[in-house]
C-alpha cells in the first residue's frame, strides 16, 4: 500500500496531467485547475490571479469568492511583482500575504495558501485557496503542492499559448477576409491550400472548389506580360532568395468567359534550410489601371490627330498666302482667312474642352448660378447654327411659357451647342434637326434629334465615356471624344440626367433634364 500523501499526491497530479492533455480552453483549465486545488487543499473558496504583460495581476477565475473582496484583492495584487527569481516566492511568504489580505478584507476565513504559477523562471500566476482553518503544511503537503503547482502553470501556460495562436488565427482570418485583392496561400507543390473571398469573387469560382486544386488549374492567364509563369520562373531557379518576389501579369480566364485584367506578385515561404516550403499570392484588379493606359495611348492619338490637322491647314495657308512669286486675288485671300479662323476656332474649342475635362477630372468643373430663360436662349444658339448649314432645317419645339431655372448660362449654352453640333456632324445628307421641350412636375426636359445615321444599340452604353468615339464615327467625322462627356458633365453639375432615347426610328435622338428647383442642386 502507498503511504496515504503518495496515493493523494499520485490521484492529484494524474488529474492535472489529463487536464494538460485534454483541455485547451483557457476558462475551462482554469475553472478544473480551482476545482482541483480547493479540494485538495480542503478548502471552501478560491480564485487564480494571471499576470498580463498589458494590464499587470487580473482575476481570472474565481469560486465562492464575493465580488466586493475580489474587486479589493485586484487593487491589492497590484503591489505583487511578477519579475525576479521565482525561489524567493517561497509558499510561507505568499501564505502570509494571503492570510493578510484575507484579515484586511474581512473575509470571515482563518487562513489562505498561496500557489505561485511558475514557468521558465517566470512567475505566470498565482493561486488562493482559502479555507476555515489554521494548519501548518507537512514536507509531505509542500512537495504535493509544489508538484501540483508546476504541473498547473504548464497546463495554463500552454492554454495560454493555445489561446493566443487562435487570436492570431482570428486575426489572420480577418484580413484575409477582409482584404480587397484576392489572396492565395499554396504548397510548394503548388497546391492551394487557402483562398480568401476577393479571389473567389475575382475567379468566379466558390471558395470550396479552390481549395485542393492546383495552382495552375486555377490561375490561367491569357495575354501575358513578358510571357511569365509561377511555372516558368520556378523552372528558372526562382526563387534565390526570401525576399525574390515574383510579379506576373495577365487576363485572368474565368468560368463566364470574360477575361479580368490582373497583377499577381507572389511571395515565397523558405525554411531555415533555403528550401521553398510554400508561396503568398497576391491577386489585384488591375482593370482600372488597364483602362488609364488605354485611356492614356487614346488621348494621345486622338489630340495628336486633332491638333495636327488643323495646324496643318492653317500653316500651309499662311505659307502658301506668304509666296512672294505669287500674286493672290483678293477673293482666294478672304477665303484663305476664314478657313485659318475656323481651323483656329476649332482649336480653341478643342483646348477649351481639354481644360474642362481637366477641371471636370478634378472635381473643379466650375457653376456659376443665375435665372435662365431656356426659350431664348435656344432660338439665340439656333440661329447661330442656321448660319453654318444649309442642308439642316431646324425646328424649335418648345411649349409656350417654359418657366425660368436657375443654372450657369454659359455652360448650359455650351452642352446645347454640342448636341445641335453632333446633330449637324452626323447628318451629313441634312434633314430636320428639332429641338423639344416639356415641362414635368420638378423638371425641364430637353431634346435634340436629327435624321442622320443614328447611334448603334452596342454604343449605347458609352457614349457619355471621355474619348469615346464609335468605329463608323472615326471614319466618317473628326472630333475628340470630348463634346457628350462634357454634356453629361454639366447636366449632372446642374443635378439633372442625360440619356439616348433608344425607341426613335431614324436618325439619334438625345434629352436632358434640368430642376427647376435650386434648391434640389448639390
Amino acid at each position: 500500500m502507498l503511504p496515504d500523501f503518495r496515493v493523494r499526491q499520485r490521484d492529484y497530479l494524474l488529474e492535472i496531467s489529463r487536464a494538460i492533455t485534454q483541455e485547451l480552453n483557457l476558462d475551462s483549465l482554469l475553472a478544473r485547475i480551482l476545482t482541483i486545488s480547493i479540494e485538495m487543499l480542503a478548502g471552501q473558496a478560491g480564485l487564480i490571479a494571471l499576470w498580463e504583460e498589458r494590464g499587470g495581476w487580473n482575476v481570472a477565475a474565481s469560486i465562492g469568492v464575493a465580488s466586493p473582496f475580489l474587486r479589493y484583492l485586484e487593487t491589492l495584487l497590484t503591489q505583487i511583482s511578477n519579475q525576479g527569481d521565482p525561489s524567493l516566492l517561497e509558499l510561507s511568504e505568499i501564505n502570509h500575504i494571503v492570510q493578510k489580505l484575507t484579515r484586511t478584507a474581512s473575509f470571515g476565513l482563518l487562513t489562505g495558501v498561496g500557489l505561485p504559477l511558475v514557468v521558465r523562471r517566470r512567475v505566470i500566476g498565482l493561486i488562493f485557496i482559502f479555507r476555515n482553518y489554521a494548519g501548518v503544511f507537512s514536507s509531505n503537503d509542500r512537495a504535493l503542492l509544489e508538484s501540483f503547482a508546476d504541473q498547473a502553470a504548464i497546463a495554463v501556460y500552454n492554454a495560454q499559448l493555445y489561446t493566443q495562436v487562435s487570436r492570431e488565427k482570428q486575426r489572420l482570418d480577418a484580413v484575409l477576409d477582409s482584404a480587397a485583392d484576392g489572396i492565395l496561400i499554396i504548397a510548394a507543390d503548388h497546391r492551394i491550400e487557402r483562398c480568401n473571398p476577393a479571389f473567389s469573387r475575382m475567379a468566379g469560382i466558390p471558395q470550396e472548389a479552390i481549395l485542393g486544386r492546383r495552382h495552375e488549374d486555377v490561375v490561367v492567364l491569357k495575354k501575358q506580360k513578358d510571357d511569365m509563369t509561377l511555372e516558368k520562373a520556378e523552372a528558372g531557379g526562382w526563387p534565390l532568395t526570401p525576399n525574390a518576389t515574383l510579379y506576373v501579369e495577365g487576363d485572368l480566364q474565368r468560368p463566364n468567359g470574360v477575361p479580368l485584367p490582373v497583377g499577381i506578385t507572389y511571395a515565397p515561404l523558405m525554411n531555415q534550410e533555403g528550401s521553398l516550403v510554400g508561396i503568398i499570392a497576391t491577386v489585384r484588379d488591375i482593370t482600372r489601371f488597364r483602362e488609364a493606359d488605354e485611356l492614356k495611348t487614346t488621348f494621345i492619338s486622338v489630340i495628336s490627330h486633332e491638333l495636327k490637322t488643323p495646324v496643318a491647314l492653317i500653316k500651309g495657308y499662311v505659307s502658301t498666302l506668304r509666296r512672294e512669286d505669287a500674286q493672290w486675288d483678293p477673293s482666294i485671300v478672304q477665303d484663305s482667312l476664314e478657313v485659318i479662323e475656323e481651323e483656329a476656332d476649332r482649336l480653341t474649342e478643342l483646348i477649351e474642352n481639354l481644360l474642362d475635362a481637366t477641371r471636370l477630372q478634378a472635381g473643379v468643373l466650375s457653376i456659376n448660378l443665375a435665372d435662365v430663360a431656356l426659350t431664348p436662349l435656344i432660338e439665340r444658339i439656333v440661329a447661330k447654327f442656321r448660319t453654318q448649314t444649309t442642308q439642316h432645317e431646324f425646328i424649335i419645339d418648345l411649349p409656350p411659357n417654359l418657366p425660368v431655372i436657375m443654372a450657369d448660362e454659359n455652360r448650359i449654352s455650351q452642352l446645347i451647342s454640342n448636341l445641335l453640333s453632333n446633330a449637324i456632324k452626323y447628318s451629313p445628307e441634312g434633314g430636320k434637326i428639332r429641338i423639344s421641350g416639356q415641362e414635368r412636375s420638378e423638371q425641364i426636359v430637353i431634346c435634340v434629334s436629327d435624321e442622320g445615321c443614328g447611334i448603334s444599340p452596342e454604343d449605347i452604353p458609352h457614349i457619355f465615356d471621355r474619348f469615346y468615339r464609335s468605329d463608323a464615327a472615326k471614319r466618317t467625322t473628326k472630333g475628340a471624344g470630348l463634346g457628350l462627356y462634357l454634356a453629361r458633365a454639366v447636366v449632372e453639375a446642374h443635378g439633372g440626367h442625360i440619356w439616348v432615347d433608344p425607341k426613335t426610328e431614324k436618325g439619334t435622338r438625345i434629352c436632358f433634364s434640368l430642376p427647376k428647383d435650386a434648391k434640389r442642386l448639390k
